[in-house]
């Protein structure tokens, strides 16, 4: 039910419209207002925030296409009078990409047409949560330091993260008040940081903490084999599905699902990945029956999204769907003074019951905080766990310079491979020859066509080769 207090303007110039949409959300126990066009709502909000006048709209729904004044143009100056108003569009299916560019404009969210009163309770509720978050949650851009529960880390029930910078005390901040919510986060952060143990920390304390936390990493699995993990299929739907199996959707009903790696995924599963998210319910593969599920979406990339829409390979409205807060992990070059307390966290880890304590010196501390970690917090963790099992004395032996070395090394032949794989002009013909010899064993096929899995996944899908025929 609503709550007391929550008032809601809906605004649309078709009166049947405004009635049924009022009926819904005063059946839940919100205040409604009505404009019965944009120049009217304009007017209702302005009154709102009159000095010494009580009341406010908490809320904004508002149709697209209207008269005089269209949801776009209400939208922007409704943002002018109160920015930290929530803004719903509500649009036809044909005008999705007017929808995009009202999330452009600061909308929250938008509903198509025809609407389910499920879909259109469940998206209000979720704004005004949204609300009352951003009343308290700082700039994730401009993040300032909070008390940590300890002096080196933030805990989260039993995970806790190391960190003494004030961006990392902003990033905990965050963690605790979007936990709070069922609202989606984008956490980004460079490959090592952690992303998945933030993730984890924010389902640790919310109210789904004794649901699964389910984390799935996208951009390691082909397509079909994707839609199959998060959805689930029916017996016979492809050649290996002997059996029927639930999706990751189905069995974290109630929990939090981690999609690491978003970036990586197709514009067709993207647009699958979408419907489930705005109806909340999916469809296994191969089945013609929906189901409603109830997860909290959790998702990540080291890749800049902006750019990928640009690209035109990762989905705009998508993107607004998954990224209602996003979180920003800082690489371990921009922590220095964090260094210190990793290492000696990573140590405690490793040390063995019973053995002398272990310790690294202060010249090598100073080596540490000086190098690029460009593998970020978990190069260091298996750089500390390496010389706990090298070093043969208390004082852990720490070479850095052959390190360095070798990650050249490792660098330049991973360069060279790609430049090998690129350069190979493998066509459609030579894959599916591969593949059927194998008997569509991706990894031997791979090894046939003397390329990575990765590579063949990435072929499979720019040829658009149908692995159910």
């Amino acid at each position: 039910m609503g709550k007391m207090g929550n008032r809601i303007l809906v605004v649309d110039d078709e009166k049947n419209m405004l009635l049924l949409l009022s009926t819904i959300l005063e059946e839940e126990g919100y205040r409604v207002v009505t404009a019965f066009n944009g120049e009217e709502a304009l007017r209702s909000l302005e009154a709102c925030t009159e000095p010494g006048r009580s009341g406010g709209v908490d809320l904004v729904l508002s149709d697209l296409r209207m008269s005089k004044m269209d949801g776009l143009a209400l939208l922007r100056r409704s943002k002018e009078i109160s920015p930290s108003t929530p803004f719903i569009i509500i649009t036809g299916y044909g005008a999705i990409e007017s929808a995009v560019e009202a999330m452009r404009s600061g909308a929250y969210d938008y509903i198509t047409k025809p609407f389910d009163n499920n879909e259109v309770i469940g998206i209000v509720r979720k704004a005004l949560e949204y609300q009352t978050l951003i009343k308290h949650v700082p700039d994730p851009y401009t993040l300032h330091p909070t008390p940590l529960d300890e002096d080196n880390g933030g805990l989260f029930g039993d995970i806790k993260i190391i960190g003494r910078h004030e961006n990392m005390r902003g990033l905990f901040s965050l963690i605790r008040k979007v936990a709070e919510s069922d609202a989606t986060v984008l956490i980004y952060g460079e490959s090592g940081v952690g992303k998945e143990l933030v993730a984890r920390a924010i389902h640790n304390i919310s109210h789904r903490r004794d649901a699964p936390f389910t984390p799935i990493d996208c951009g390691s699995l082909p397509e079909t084999l994707l839609e199959s993990e998060l959805f689930g299929h029916v017996k016979g739907a492809f050649t290996d599905a002997i059996i029927t199996k639930k999706g990751l959707f189905e069995e974290g009903n109630g929990g939090t699902i981690f999609l690491d790696e978003i970036a990586g995924t197709s514009l067709l599963f993207q647009s699958k990945l979408m419907r489930a998210l705005q109806e909340k319910e999916i469809k296994p593969v191969g089945s013609n029956k929906r189901m409603k599920v109830d997860v909290r979406i959790i998702s990540a990339s080291n890749r800049n999204l902006h750019t990928s829409i640009r690209q035109r390979t990762f989905r705009e409205d998508l993107y607004y769907r998954l990224s209602v807060v996003p979180l920003f992990i800082p690489p371990l070059r921009e922590r220095r003074e964090d260094i210190p307390l990793l290492v000696d966290h990573f140590i405690k880890k490793y040390q063995k019951e019973g053995e002398v304590e272990r310790f690294v010196s202060q010249e090598t501390l100073k080596l540490l905080r000086d190098y690029p970690w460009n593998g970020n917090v978990r190069e260091l963790e298996n750089t500390i766990e390496r010389a706990m099992v090298l070093s043969s004395g208390q004082e852990l032996k720490i070479d850095l310079v052959s390190r360095k070395k070798q990650r050249f090394i490792n660098e330049e032949a991973t360069l060279k491979e790609s430049i090998r794989e690129i350069s190979r002009e493998i066509g459609k013909e030579r894959i599916l020859e591969a593949l059927i010899r194998t008997k569509m064993n991706h990894k031997e096929a791979a090894r046939l066509l003397g390329i990575s899995r990765a590579t063949l996944y990435n072929k499979i899908r720019e040829y658009n080769i149908d692995l159910k025929a």
